[in-house]
């Protein structure tokens, strides 16, 4: 191929890809529809608030804690309540002699009488329950929440990359069939049309890649959500918009609200509980029994029976053997422990904060060194390649590659935000993760949202 028809070429190539990066940066501020293979979306972008609604109306994990939480009060409800009263039949000496002449026949009534306070103390003991199951109904509704908002978060940055790979795919489309028209009439040689169409494949191949990706994260949205029938959809936001935190501010809000902290509150609370409880079972309820009897035993030979008696008796037990030292002592030291679960428990989300907010922090370090700095030099290298090329004082080669590496760029400059996004909702969340789990961070893991079992 002469030097003027690769020329030729490399500007019909080169001047399709520059165009892209005007057409990607408009495309950046519009909606992108996303092609995956549903049914047509609805016109209106769909927004982050709709999908929070959506998945607190549908989500089976918040129904579930919900209904925990009716349990824990139904329980409350029963708890505390008096014991019945037993009552019944009686009857002794029963035989058919002539002076016994079938005994003693009659009814009677005994009731337990409740003392130090046993009863309190479960109504008690069921109202921290209720706070219990609270928590962790909070804890499992910003799980839900977390899931939807990094979901969103996702799958806008996917729906920003799909545009522009979109179009890159389009335009190297296009670069194939004018490479062909030149080979067909000897302006090009067969290594151009190999390099084109490999090129080419290269793009349709992260199109391909960019689809599936948006695709598996509507499908996660809809089961997020609770609502299987949810399709692709444009997303409305803005994924640039990233908030402002402070790490002192986000800690003492994580403290004050962080449904781990009131689960392990509560675990205090009902550990005092408990002790007042071991405390209370040694001193001895009350147990009283009456009735009356018919007595049918004769007095004389007249055969006047002795007729109608009653009964009493009042007991209780004595703790002599047992007085419940062991399990008092056995609560004490829960108490104790419990106390170092809730220190335990803000030091390990002042860890789980501190890995997260740094994380954060390089998050929005690279974003600004991405906009500032690296893709208007990689935009501004382009250029200057692109312009030596058209003047022939550049290699084509070169000018690919500083193509290649614009685009990369902003690939991982999208990557880079949604990161940023995801670890600050994590943080904005309270470190409860998606499916009721707390962060784990600090241990390169995942640690289940704890509602302390230690109690």
């Amino acid at each position: 191929m002469t030097h003027n028809a690769a020329f030729v070429s490399g500007v019909l190539f080169l001047s399709l890809v520059a165009s892209s990066g005007v057409q990607a940066q408009s495309a950046e501020q519009s909606s992108a529809v996303p092609s995956v293979g549903q049914s047509a979306a609805p016109a209106k972008p769909i927004r982050l608030e709709d999908l929070e609604q959506m998945a607190l109306r549908r989500s089976p994990a918040i129904s579930q804690a919900a209904a925990g939480i009716r349990v824990a009060e139904a329980l409350r409800r029963q708890a505390g309540l008096y014991p019945n009263p037993l009552v019944g039949y009686s009857s002794d000496e029963v035989n058919g002699g002539p002076v016994f002449n079938y005994g003693e026949h009659g009814v009677f009534a005994e009731q337990r009488f409740v003392t130090g306070g046993k009863l309190g103390i479960q109504r008690r003991l069921a109202e921290q329950d209720i706070a219990f199951a609270r928590a962790g109904a909070e804890a499992g509704r910003l799980s839900v929440l977390n899931a939807v908002r990094s979901l969103y978060y996702q799958a806008l940055g996917e729906q920003r990359l799909l545009v522009v790979r979109t179009q890159l795919a389009g335009l190297a489309r296009r670069a194939v069939q004018t490479t062909n028209e030149l080979a067909n009439v000897g302006q090009a040689d067969r290594p151009d049309v190999l390099a084109v169409g490999i090129e080419a494949q290269r793009l349709e191949l992260g199109l391909v890649q960019s689809r599936n990706a948006l695709q598996r994260t509507w499908r996660q949205l809809a089961a997020v959500t609770g609502n299987p029938q949810l399709v692709p959809a444009a997303l409305e936001g803005d994924l640039e918009a990233l908030p402002t935190l402070d790490f002192e501010a986000e800690l003492a809000r994580i403290y004050e609200q962080s449904p781990e902290i009131r689960a392990a509150q509560v675990g205090t609370a009902r550990s005092e509980l408990a002790i007042r409880q071991a405390r209370a079972s040694v001193i001895p309820d009350i147990i009283a029994r009456g009735g009356i009897h018919y007595n049918r035993e004769r007095l004389d030979t007249g055969g006047r029976p002795i007729g109608w008696q009653g009964s009493a008796e009042v007991g209780v037990q004595i703790p002599i053997f047992n007085q419940n030292k062991g399990n008092i002592a056995a609560s004490r030291a829960e108490a104790e422990r419990a106390v170092f679960a809730v220190e335990r428990t803000r030091l390990e989300l002042r860890s789980r904060l501190a890995a997260a907010f740094r994380e954060y922090q390089d998050s929005i370090a690279a974003i600004e060194r991405y906009k500032t700095q690296m893709i208007p030099g990689a935009q501004r290298a382009y250029d200057l390649y692109l312009n030596s090329f058209r003047q022939m004082s550049a290699a084509y080669p070169q000018v690919v590659i500083t193509q290649r590496n614009l685009f990369q760029l902003q690939e991982d400059y999208v990557a880079t935000l949604i990161s940023a996004w995801q670890r600050a909702v994590e943080i904005q969340s309270l470190l409860i993760t998606a499916g009721g789990e707390a962060s784990g961070h600090a241990s390169a893991g995942r640690n289940g949202f704890r509602m302390l079992e230690d109690q």
